[in-house]
């Protein structure tokens, strides 16, 4: 998915025009995880974020992805991202990541969660998968909060990799980055989840990203499969996404795909979001 190159900084009031598209995409990841169970299809759960959306007086907005037609992207297990929707029934022990975004008025949303469905005859793999997507959703948080403080973007990626390595072996994907967004669902800044030469562009009121850690039990390379958007593990290690988009303003910074703002996750990390005036 290229990105688009318009200017990376908002005014207050583009800010404020990105919350409705930010809660309206977190509402149909709420809906999506309502309704996980064994046997659901993955293109069940893409109708029923489609409804929450349309519902909700947006537009999904990955439709609008040329040579995309769903309204979000499941993937499975091995699968790390924009793995597309259909037939295949979840069984228990799958690993699904969801990723979802809703388009209001022109404005942009973009979020993904990591779900484990539970296996009671498979413990052991319930729980090595549940641990990597709290890793995933940790390591997001604590980008998050750097950018709280950042001066710099590039700020966030040296935050992310330092908490995965701080949890254990585990891969961080570099094929694919987290991006800016606004009135294109992908635009620049690139937001690295890794290290990286440079600082970046200076993180100062106006800037909108979307952070997203895609983790992996093993290996970081990646394949895409013959349906051209699938990326999969080459060495079929599972893999979990996590992804917020956040907004920094004057008064600090807000998620605007997290219902509080990204409160109750950034409190135990010293950081208290501010709701965009």
């Amino acid at each position: 998915m290229a990105f688009r190159k318009p200017g990376i900084y908002k005014t207050r009031d583009e800010l404020r025009a990105m919350a409705a598209p930010g809660v309206l995409t977190a509402r149909s990841l709420d809906a999506v995880a309502a309704a996980l169970r064994p046997g659901i299809t993955t293109g069940e759960l893409d109708a029923i974020a489609e409804r929450t959306i349309r519902d909700g007086g947006g537009v999904p907005n990955f439709m609008l992805v040329p040579g995309y037609r769903n309204t979000v992207c499941t993937s499975v297990n091995a699968e790390v991202v924009h793995g597309i929707p259909g037939n295949r029934a979840l069984e228990p022990g799958d690993l699904v990541s969801v990723d979802s975004g809703a388009e209001v008025d022109g404005w942009n949303g973009d979020s993904a969660r990591s779900f484990v469905l539970d296996d009671p005859s498979r413990p052991e793999l319930v729980a090595e998968r549940r641990l990597l997507s709290d890793v995933t959703e940790q390591a997001l948080w604590h980008g998050i909060a750097a950018l709280a403080s950042a001066r710099h973007l590039n700020e966030v990626g040296d935050a992310v990799e330092e908490y995965v390595e701080s949890r254990g072996s585990f891969g961080i994907i570099e094929d694919y980055v987290g991006h800016g967004i606004g009135r294109s669902m992908h635009e620049d800044p690139p937001v690295f989840n890794y290290r990286v030469k440079g600082r970046g562009p200076a993180v100062k009121p106006g800037l909108v990203v979307a952070i997203e850690p895609m983790i992996t039990l093993g290996g970081i390379d990646t394949v895409t499969e013959d349906d051209d958007w699938t990326v999969t593990t080459v060495d079929g290690s599972s893999a979990a996404h996590w992804e917020h988009s956040v907004a920094v303003h004057e008064g600090g910074i807000w998620v605007l795909t997290a219902h509080d703002g990204g409160a109750a996750q950034l409190a135990p990390l010293g950081v208290v979001p501010v709701p965009i005036a």
